[in-house]
């Protein structure tokens, strides 16, 4: 640990912080903060600007010539806003801190004291120990469940099972394991999400580890994972986030190293024989209590990457926050919105030539699902289920969901809309993990 007195300018506003997921960057990094508690960050940069100090100073680590900002965000975000009025995001904001710099006692700081950690395990294992007391936005606010996902989801600390000790015994009773050791804390960083672990060839079922993949072919794989972060061939900045996560295991893919041939002979365990990326089951909610809510409360297999920003905010809507019940012609304008952020993000991640600028959605979508069908992500059936989104007056196109947008005299079905989202569903999946 060392304290340092760090350039304002040099201090990044962390786009990866447990707050709000991964974002692009900086700029979305605070626009977010205000959009999630703008009250809170009004009355800290009130009190910022009335003391004319920092109390605690922010923990940072290193990253080329500039220091992320790994707790201390609220601060430190409230601090460049005072400097720098107009990065705030909206003009009354920009007044709002306009006005307050004018407040501030003594010489604004150009330079902050902070707390450098080269460690990030380390800074990891501090931010787990911190984060009690709100006092109304002054103090360190309280992480809520997501919040506390999001670091399971970017670390895997705290998610029960220990899968870097799983796949440790697994490699040594195989005598497949490396010499050197391997850094666990960075194989369960690296496998920290569901979806991750799964284009590898395991699933966590239950509190155990199992193999979703041909067992050999799903060992070989890890024995790579494990020899590559023995080695400091991958070390821990390489895998930091999930986009740095999902580049290394796109990479280990383009060289043949994943597994894709799922077992015969255990179909408890099996999974559909597809490429790396498997299409997803069309799951179901409990028949015996309803979810409320239009997408059900299962496990999709979504890595949420930072450019899935905005889709996860309006999945979560759709899955957690808007109910069938009380809020139809939203979630329905929602779902339409949900699934051409979903194709637009395939067809840029898969660099589709044959579609074109002027294509309607119902033309991007079957371009997408013949693209899926030719690299055997859906079969011929789903395909036809698919392009039937070109054609009008029937109850699964885009005339339907063009009019629940744009028709004064449509009528919103919850029940349609579960049975819209039962067949686009997969399609949707795989636009989101393309």
């Amino acid at each position: 640990m060392a304290i340092r007195r760090i350039a304002l300018s040099a201090l990044l506003v962390n786009r990866a912080n447990d707050r709000h997921g991964e974002l692009e960057n900086e700029t979305a990094a605070i626009a977010q903060l205000f959009a999630s508690q703008e009250q809170h960050m009004r009355n800290l940069a009130k009190d910022l600007a009335a003391k004319g100090e920092v109390f605690e100073p922010p923990l940072v680590f290193p990253d080329g010539d500039k220091f992320v900002v790994a707790d201390g965000n609220r601060r430190t975000t409230c601090l460049k806003l005072l400097s720098s009025p107009r990065r705030a995001p909206t003009v009354e904001l920009q007044q709002f801190f306009t006005q307050l710099r004018k407040q501030w006692t003594g010489k604004f700081p150009d330079k902050i004291e902070c707390r450098v950690e080269t460690d990030r395990d380390r800074v990891d294992d501090i931010l787990f120990r911190r984060h009690t007391g709100v006092q109304g936005g002054i103090g360190q606010s309280t992480w809520n469940d997501r919040m506390k996902n999001n670091f399971v989801i970017r670390t895997g600390k705290g998610n029960g099972l220990h899968v870097a000790d799983e796949i440790e015994a697994r490699l040594r009773s195989a005598k497949m394991l490396p010499s050197r050791k391997i850094p666990r804390s960075n194989m369960n960083r690296l496998l920290s999400s569901e979806s991750l672990r799964n284009r590898l060839g395991i699933s966590v079922r239950k509190g155990r580890l199992e193999f979703i993949r041909e067992e050999q072919a799903t060992l070989r794989a890890l024995q790579r994972v494990a020899n590559d972060l023995a080695a400091r061939t991958i070390t821990l900045d390489d895998i930091w986030d999930t986009e740095a996560k999902l580049e290394y295991l796109d990479d280990l893919d383009r060289e043949g190293v994943l597994p894709t041939v799922a077992p015969k002979s255990k179909p408890a365990q099996a999974s559909v024989s597809t490429p790396t990326h498997p299409a997803p089951q069309k799951p179901s909610p409990a028949k015996s209590t309803p979810w409320p809510h239009l997408i059900p409360q299962v496990n999709y297999g979504v890595t949420w990457a930072a450019h899935l920003q905005r889709h996860r905010e309006i999945w979560e809507e759709l899955q957690f926050k808007l109910k069938l019940s009380d809020h139809p012609n939203a979630i329905s304008v929602l779902l339409r919105v949900l699934l051409e952020l979903s194709i637009d993000n395939y067809i840029k991640e898969k660099s589709l030539i044959s579609v074109h600028e002027n294509d309607k959605l119902a033309q991007k979508a079957a371009k997408t699902a013949e693209d899926m069908y030719t690299n055997g992500k859906l079969d011929k059936k789903y395909l036809g289920e698919i392009n039937k989104l070109k054609h009008g007056e029937k109850l699964i196109s885009m005339d339907t969901l063009n009019r629940y947008v744009h028709s004064p005299n449509f009528n919103v079905s919850p029940e349609h809309l579960k049975m819209l989202w039962g067949t686009l569903s997969t399609f949707v999946v795989l636009c989101l993990t393309a």
